[in-house]
């Protein structure tokens, strides 16, 4: 599944964990208010520790730390062929 569909799913679970929570209040069903905590509560957890997220952040992180090397040891080499090309 990918993180999209996570997301949505995850907006549903909170959606209707705060429904059952609502109308546990209006009717007076300690047990139904209780679910609709829980399950409210599961959906804040995982939107909190969502690992996919994570992961692609940290890809996005190495990938930029990659390219700002390479880009300066490129800028290296270009110097000292321009160090060299002027001393001549």
């Amino acid at each position: 599944m990918n993180s999209k569909n996570d997301k949505i799913d995850n907006s549903k679970e909170k959606i209707a964990g705060e429904t059952k929570e609502a109308v546990g209040k209006v009717i007076g069903n300690e047990q139904l208010e209780l679910r609709g905590k829980l399950q409210s509560s599961k959906a804040d957890f995982k939107k909190k520790t969502n690992v996919s997220d994570n992961v692609e952040k940290a890809k996005e992180g190495i990938a930029g730390k990659m390219n700002d090397m390479i880009d300066k040891k490129e800028a290296k080499k270009e110097a000292k062929k321009e160090a060299k090309n002027s001393s001549k």
